[in-house]
């Protein structure tokens, strides 16, 4: 079963002193490279910044373009990975090891995936 991993941040990461935050990255690197070589995350990307964000919506039928994220939030998604798991509570476990829990200001939020032949 497939489960993704958002990496939910309130705040900026440069509010962590420099060593901490180096030390932080490295170890969630780690923690990549370890599950990618067991075949339980097989995909992941880090996101730019919110302010990168372009938004596209529909308003009386026409597309509406706007630069930002959708919505004012304190909480963005900073990144996420798919993990191929065997149910819920092993999507958990993995998530309660990643190493940016707790730091950054940072939470894991696990949803499953939808999974569609031909997809």
């Amino acid at each position: 079963m497939k489960y993704m991993l958002s990496f939910i941040e309130e705040g900026s990461p440069d509010q962590v002193p420099e060593a901490k935050r180096n030390e932080t990255y490295a170890r969630i690197g780690e923690w990549w490279t370890d599950l990618a070589q067991k075949g339980k995350i097989t995909e992941g990307h880090q996101l730019q910044p919110p302010h990168t964000a372009t938004t596209v919506k529909v308003n009386g039928g026409k597309a509406v373009v706007t630069d930002g994220p959708f919505s004012e939030s304190k909480e963005t998604v900073g990144g996420f990975g798919i993990v191929n798991v065997a149910n819920l509570d092993e999507a958990i476990a993995i998530a309660k090891t990643w190493p940016g829990v707790g730091v950054f200001n940072r939470k894991v939020e696990i949803r499953p995936v939808i999974e569609r032949e031909g997809m």
